[in-house]
């Protein structure tokens, strides 16, 4: 599928992801429609660190995802549409399991009854590797069982499963994408990459939960690509496909990696909440990324090693953002 005159709708596009697809979809589309979830001070997120002349171009609309007139008017007269639109936070999942839940389910439900109302032509569906739970063999290929090992991975099975169910039943054009751990510039310190990163900066010691767990980061330039590969592949309709770098490392190992890259060596220290409880940890995430590579023709651009100094320079010229040790949810 040419992109070139096509409109489409980014949910969730003040997000971390969300804003980085916005701003690599401007200049291949005809139109960009960004939805963002309603706030008393008309914050646009992530989307204000776009280029301002880039961002005319951009239709911002605020709303809630689980509004059904919002949705419906939203979705009207657009072709495709990136659902990104989640509360992806694992600890506040524990804290507030109804709300992500309705969160997550109803609204991906609301945009996929919308898109079939209005003849969408294709739907891209927001997955996340955290839906495998801790790794039954590795590399995780699309085929590796679900489990729900917290609120928020449970929420998300269900929304896949909404989507799968819209294609199988309805003949929808829907795809599902499953990143990986994406991290780069924008990201909050909600995420690993830039607690330790903004510590490491700043702090003389690093607090962190568990360090032997792995995980498979990808950066978020290569994720955003991802999307755009699939919308603009037929082969990938009705499928599910991992976007992932296929290297895996241990967050001991990265805190070391930061260090070296930040010129700075720090203490590590352990704080007990921010361990997930133990039957839910995710203790190993290695993708299997080849259906990506056969299908869409997408694979990984950026080393590690070549992110993480991109997230590190943008964190050192944005550090008045961040709160360096705190917690956050």
């Amino acid at each position: 599928m040419n992109l070139k005159n096509k409109r489409v709708l980014v949910t969730g596009a003040d997000g971390f992801i969300g804003s980085h697809l916005v701003e690599k979809l401007i200049p291949q589309v005809s139109k960009v429609r960004a939805f963002i979830k309603y706030n008393i001070f008309n914050d646009i997120g992530n989307l204000k660190y776009i280029d301002k002349k880039a961002l005319k171009n951009v239709e911002i609309i605020f709303g809630d995802i689980q509004e059904q007139e919002t949705v419906r008017a939203i979705i009207r007269n657009i072709d495709i549409v990136f659902n990104l639109a989640a509360l992806i936070s694992i600890p506040y999942s524990y804290q507030h399991p109804q709300e992500t839940i309705m969160v997550n389910t109803i609204g991906t439900l609301n945009v996929l009854t919308t898109c079939k109302s209005e003849n969408v032509e294709r739907i891209i569906q927001t997955s996340t590797s955290e839906v495998y739970g801790s790794a039954l063999y590795v590399p995780i290929d699309e085929k590796h069982p679900l489990q729900g090992q917290s609120p928020y991975s449970a929420s998300k099975i269900a929304a896949d499963k909404i989507a799968e169910s819209f294609y199988k039943s309805y003949g929808m054009k829907v795809s599902i994408i499953r990143p990986f751990n994406t991290y780069g510039p924008r990201q909050s310190e909600r995420a690993v990459i830039p607690t330790i990163i903004t510590q490491v900066l700043t702090k003389d010691k690093l607090i962190l939960g568990s360090t032997s767990a792995t995980r498979d980061f990808n950066y978020v330039e290569d994720t955003a690509e991802g999307f755009i590969k699939i919308a603009k592949s037929s082969k990938s309709i009705g499928e599910v496909i991992n976007i992932g770098s296929g290297r895996e490392v241990s967050i001991g190992e990265l805190a070391k990696k930061i260090m070296k890259l930040c010129n700075r060596e720090v203490k590590i220290v352990y704080d007990k909440k921010r361990f997930r409880p133990k039957k839910s940890e995710v203790h190993r995430l290695l993708a299997d990324n080849r259906k990506a590579k056969k299908l869409i023709g997408w694979k990984p651009q950026f080393s590690l090693e070549e992110g993480l100094k991109k997230t590190i320079d943008w964190i050192k010229n944005n550090l008045e953002i961040y709160h360096p040790g705190e917690y956050k949810l």
